[in-house]
């Protein structure tokens, strides 16, 4: 069965949208994780900056390309983040002590 790819969906293409529309400034955040792509695209005559994640580049582009259509992606480029990848999004978490009773 093959996959169902859904040019909406960027979870179908293995990618994150961690900011949309977004300005340079607000990219530069050094909380977000260091994998984080930046993608200049243009729609309706108008430049647009998404921060984003994705395992393969050629994936994002994928996405962006069935998305947005021919000639909207502009540039692709590492994001400023400076957060682990795998720590990213997570949590700290309290530990309960134990008690014997």
């Amino acid at each position: 069965m093959a996959n169902k790819i859904n040019s909406n969906d960027p979870s179908s293409y293995g990618c994150q949208i961690l900011l949309e529309k977004t300005t340079i400034e607000q990219a530069k955040d050094k909380s977000f994780p260091n994998d984080a792509r930046l993608i200049w695209y243009i729609v309706d005559g108008e430049q647009h900056i998404d921060l984003t994640r994705c395992k393969k580049n050629a994936d994002l582009f994928d996405f962006y390309y069935d998305k947005y259509g021919k000639n909207s992606i502009q540039k692709i480029d590492f994001g400023y983040g400076g957060m682990n990848p795998k720590l990213w999004g997570n949590t700290n978490k309290s530990k309960k002590s134990k008690k014997n009773e």
